[in-house]
């Protein structure tokens, strides 16, 4: 089984202590608002990771990461999105999809 480790809205900060509470993580995945590029390279040091862009995050960072990233892990059906919703009240563009 695949451990992740989930973050979002580091906005520029990624915490030491999270060294140590995703240790056992073998990937991170963070789903926007990453804040500047020294929290990628943290991540990037120790795990593999997927990312979006979020609404805070400077043009270099929407080049490397996308909007959005639908992928299969572990044979499920994975959307990272920033600002996604939430049951019953789904972003538009994340309702429509869903609705597919």
């Amino acid at each position: 089984m695949v451990k992740i480790g989930l973050l979002s809205d580091t906005h520029g900060y990624f915490d030491p202590g999270l060294v140590e509470f995703f240790k056992d993580c073998d990937e991170i995945w963070h789903a926007g608002d990453i804040g500047s590029c020294e929290v990628i390279e943290l991540i990037r040091k120790t795990w593999p990771l997927k990312a979006v862009h979020g609404n805070i995050d400077n043009p270099d960072m929407r080049k490397e990461f996308p909007k959005n990233q639908r992928f299969t892990c572990e044979d499920l059906d994975v959307w990272i999105t920033h600002i996604g919703g939430y049951p019953k009240k789904y972003a538009p563009q994340v309702k429509q999809s869903l609705k597919k």
